[in-house]
């Protein structure tokens, strides 16, 4: 569960907003020490009741949201941005009090930029950077002057020309500009690679995974050659003995069939080895693949066609793997629906679509996260592998596969795969 993105998503927001409590109570607690200082120690003229009220509320406002960040609910990026323009509010109100564009701590408008730059997305940057710009410009005319900390030189107002405030004034302009557009880069950039190296991390445990499960694969048709060879004999000889035994013709085939899955396993092995892969029909790769498939499920009822697309079949060039992959999801249908399997195989000049339906019961909403993790089954035989080595192998040659129940019974497997099936490399991800 700490592995999936939304989870983190939201862990990094409740961080967020907590940092920015941190940053509230800073502030607050400066802004009241200045309040007690300039009104009992050295008065300068300031409305302190209106002041005295407007930090209360702040203050009341970050104890809510220290209180926001227990609540079990996800904290998105609207609501994080919403938090900052509280911020910019309140400090606003708490500039036209104090002086508007001349109280020295008008910079401070750039902290909530350079938060919104680091934590939140391009646009809400800078709409963030835009109400502040609006509302410092607004404090430029309005606000309540307080005289022992306003420039000496000619007023306060743009239409005096006070230099020094228009100067504040684009200094600010030009700072809120190179946040919004260099730091919201760099701080997106930072979290691209974070999330490849996060990526990279879940896909290096899932490689490791799939070498256990390789090697144990490999230990496992090892020893079965010897017990197939001695069932084979012996049916042969019991066949010879009873004529047209129908169970036992049966049983025989089934075990060459068994046989035959040794042999390709180690076939597929010696041609996943080399980078080049001959190129096949439609019709020439999925016929035999299907053949192989009915001979496993004699008994099974298929319905196996071709759509009518728009473009010729294309040829494929697949990786070896890809068909004991898109055998594993045969099985897995035949196995929830053994009476009846739709397969249709669609395309296009790109990509080949293959849609698997059964009419089996459905995946179970309770363990659907679950599905298509290594050893977990909902089948009380399953080995809780095929689904798991099918998505492995199809996502790491660029395809994908989804899962989904059917409105009136039974579950819809959708494959798509590239026409050219090549390693995804890293630098392609």
């Amino acid at each position: 569960m700490k592995n999936d993105a939304n989870y983190q998503a939201d862990s990094a927001s409740r961080h967020n907003l907590k940092r920015l409590g941190l940053i509230r109570a800073v502030v607050l607690l400066g802004q009241g020490l200045a309040l007690v200082y300039f009104s009992l120690f050295k008065p300068i003229d300031l409305p302190t009741s209106s002041i005295a009220w407007v930090l209360a509320i702040y203050a009341s406002v970050t104890i809510a949201t220290a209180n926001r960040g227990r609540v079990n609910i996800p904290i998105t990026d609207r609501e994080f941005f919403v938090h900052l323009l509280v911020d910019i509010f309140f400090f606003s109100i708490l500039l036209y009090f104090s002086g508007g564009a001349s109280n020295p701590f008008i910079s401070y408008y750039l902290i909530s930029i350079s938060i919104a730059a680091i934590a939140l997305p391009g646009l809400y940057t800078f709409v963030i950077a835009a109400i502040a710009m609006a509302c410092y410009s607004l404090l430029l005319n309005y606000h309540i002057p307080v005289s022992a900390i306003a420039p000496n030189s000619m007023g306060h107002s743009m239409a005096g020309n006070n230099l020094h405030i228009l100067g504040m004034w684009a200094n600010f302009a030009i700072s809120a500009a190179i946040i919004t557009y260099f730091v919201s880069r760099m701080a997106n950039e930072l979290k691209s690679q974070q999330q490849k190296i996060a990526e990279h991390r879940e896909q290096q445990l899932q490689d490791e995974q799939l070498l256990a499960i390789g090697t144990l694969a490999a230990g496992t048709a090892h020893e079965l050659g010897t017990p197939l060879n001695t069932m084979k004999l012996l049916v042969d000889e019991m066949l010879e003995q009873q004529d047209k035994n129908q169970d036992l013709t049966l049983l025989s085939q089934q075990i060459d069939q068994c046989r035959i899955t040794l042999k390709q396993l180690q076939t597929t092995a010696n041609e996943s080895t080399s980078d080049a892969y001959s190129a096949q029909s439609l019709s020439s790769y999925f016929d035999p693949l299907f053949e192989r498939w009915q001979l496993m499920r004699p008994e099974l009822k298929a319905s196996i066609s071709y759509a009518d697309c728009a473009v010729s079949a294309p040829d494929l060039t697949f990786h070896p793997t890809i068909a004991q992959s898109i055998l594993n999801l045969l099985n897995n249908a035949a196995d929830a629906s053994p009476n009846s399997v739709e397969v249709t195989i669609s395309w296009t000049k790109f990509e080949i679509e293959i849609q698997i339906r059964d009419q089996g019961v459905g995946l179970d909403a309770t363990n659907i996260k679950n599905i298509g993790k290594p050893f977990f089954s909902n089948k009380s035989e399953g080995l809780g592998l095929g689904l798991f080595l099918s998505q492995s192998t199809v996502t790491r040659f660029g395809g994908s596969i989804n899962l989904q129940n059917i409105e009136d019974g039974g579950t819809l497997t959708t494959i798509n795969l590239p026409v050219n099936l090549t390693l995804k490399t890293e630098n392609e991800e």
